[in-house]
């Protein structure tokens, strides 16, 4: 199977080796436990509580296994990879709408980290791709699902330490 490089900061990296560990260690147990005490109450093949627990079993292990291949297919940000002063993985930058005047800050990272809600964009989404190796007092137009929005990048800060490809 041919897999796709994910590309993740290292901090993203140990979150899913958290969520892998957790669910191989702890989460996978807890669902045996369910699945073990549904059966004690009989007949499985009307038990509400056995086809839940089952179903959640083969949640956690479809969670684990693309855990596991997002790992394996772990590419590291390195910042020598990008021109200092410019957008890019890992960056965290300001945007200032030109329209409003609002400022915004947030951390271009790879689309298996995306978390807009944390200010984590994805460099796949409008806006990173839009800002992708701009430098500071550039303009970009990035179309949105709302109409075009007119940003001015401000500040770009890259992230201190290099990292390397995954295991």
């Amino acid at each position: 199977m041919n897999e796709k490089e994910i590309v993740l900061t290292a901090e993203g990296l140990q979150k899913l080796e958290e969520e892998l560990d957790h669910l191989k260690t702890v989460h996978r147990q807890e669902v045996n436990e369910r699945i073990r005490q549904a059966k004690e109450f009989g007949d499985i093949t009307e038990n509400a509580e056995y086809e839940d627990a089952k179903q959640e079993q083969a949640f956690v292990e479809g969670r684990i296994l693309k855990l596991e291949a997002m790992i394996r297919n772990a590419r590291l940000i390195d910042e020598s990879e990008f021109t200092s002063g410019e957008v890019h993985l890992g960056a965290t930058v300001k945007v200032k709408d030109v329209t409003n005047n609002r400022s915004f800050e947030f951390t271009i990272v790879g689309s298996a980290e995306s978390d807009p809600a944390n200010q984590r964009v994805s460099n796949e989404a409008p806006i990173g791709r839009a800002l992708m190796g701009k430098k500071k007092g550039d303009e970009v137009v990035v179309i949105t699902p709302k109409g075009s929005v007119n940003y001015k990048v401000e500040q770009i800060k890259s992230q201190k330490k290099a990292a390397k490809k995954a295991g």
